[in-house]
């Protein structure tokens, strides 16, 4: 299953990302903790939205200069990546599961 897709005029689908294999992994991860009768899609689109506030925490205060630099600081740097992963898998299940 491919999240994104571009289609022409001649009907052809071209894939902008292939997550196939991210999506079998965490749809393995919910699946060994029984937790796919929690992944419905109002759930998983909640989760995704709690997983995008905590990442415009880390932004919330700082000035355009320094959100550009928040990648110079490691333990910042950490939590913005650490987010942006939370971010992404919940987009890959909920896509998923729709």
């Amino acid at each position: 299953m491919n999240i994104c897709t571009v289609s022409d005029s001649r009907d052809r689908t071209d894939r902008l990302v292939d997550v196939a294999g991210l999506q079998e992994a965490i749809a393995r991860f919910a699946r060994e903790r029984d937790w796919d009768p929690f992944h419905s899609p109002k759930n998983l689109a909640m989760a995704l939205t709690g997983e995008v506030g905590e990442l415009v925490e880390l932004f919330q205060w700082l000035s355009e200069a320094d959100s550009h630099r928040v990648a110079h600081d490691p333990a910042t740097a950490r939590r913005v990546r650490d987010e942006l992963a939370d971010v992404l898998v919940y987009l890959v299940r909920l896509a998923a599961v729709l």
